[in-house]
């Protein structure tokens, strides 16, 4: 039988280490296996993870030594599942792999209620909750009628720097969207390079270099930019201008790069607009 050299990749080392500790801690119960008298390594067997998961016992005996194998995202996810990985552990086992999990948890830690009560507090100003690729995870009515309502989008257009590119509305209610789009852009760039290997991120670029000659020629100048409060306007077709500062909070240390975006009148004129606009949605009809 051939074999395949041990990879010197630190990604596939870590991986599985990773998949030998989770396996170590399940009893056969846990599994739904019988419990045999003698078992000389705790938790489940490595053949027994094969079985549960359909795949090959040398090929699953391969994946734990670290070996330079392929991983399918359908065979970690079966993987994911023989080991009763939680949503935090499966992100932690497909990131390893370079790998999109088909069945990622899509309830962000970072909505809470208290969180969204902080959000809806802000009221009249637009607020909305985002992660570090600006993914717009939750927002109040007050965003949805500044900015459109989030969840009338398809969840993968639920995202500023898409939004910049592709949404008509966007490109004509903001009258710095040219240079937002190139900001925004810079700014994503500087945060990926933390997260390089994760494919959310790559499959975020990806989608909209296909998409978008304009972001194609934005993208290939490798810019970068820090994340700063900066003042922004906005034509609102019933209100008119709007100045809005964009504030950042950032939400804890255990949800690194999640944040509550506050867009903050710059102006009283403004202040008094969102104060109009908010009584005009509150009327029925």
């Amino acid at each position: 039988m051939s074999t395949r050299p041990v990879s010197d990749d630190p990604r596939r080392t870590e991986l599985a280490a990773f998949l030998r500790s989770r396996r170590e801690r399940i009893q056969p119960e846990r599994a739904g296996l019988p419990r045999t008298a003698r078992r000389r390594t705790p938790g489940l067997r490595r053949e027994e993870v094969a079985h549960l998961s359909a795949v090959g016992v040398t090929w699953y005996t391969w994946l734990e030594q670290g070996r330079a194998i392929n991983v399918s995202p359908g065979v970690l996810d079966a993987i994911a599942r023989a080991l009763q990985m939680d949503p935090t552990e499966r992100a932690h086992a497909f990131a390893l792999a370079g790998t999109t999990d088909p069945h990622a948890e899509t309830v962000c830690p970072a909505v809470t209620p208290t969180m969204l009560r902080l959000m809806e507090t802000l009221a009249p100003f637009p607020a909305s909750l985002q992660n570090a690729r600006y993914d717009v995870i939750a927002a109040n009515r007050h965003y949805a009628d500044v900015f459109g309502d989030p969840a009338e989008l398809a969840p993968d257009e639920r995202n500023c720097m898409w939004l910049l590119a592709m949404s008509d509305r966007w490109r004509e209610q903001f009258l710095d969207r040219d240079e937002m789009l190139r900001d925004l852009a810079a700014k994503y760039r500087t945060s990926m390079a933390e997260h390089v290997a994760e494919p959310a991120w790559k499959a975020r670029v990806a989608r909209l270099l296909e998409a978008s000659a304009e972001f194609r020629a934005i993208w290939e100048r490798h810019e970068v930019a820090p994340t700063a409060p900066h003042v922004k306007r906005y034509r609102h077709p019933e209100v008119g201008l709007l100045r809005l500062e964009h504030r950042n909070l950032w939400l804890s240390p255990e949800n690194s790069g999640y944040r509550l975006v506050a867009y903050v009148p710059a102006d009283e004129e403004t202040a008094e607009r969102l104060e109009k606009l908010a009584a005009s949605a509150a009327v029925p009809g």
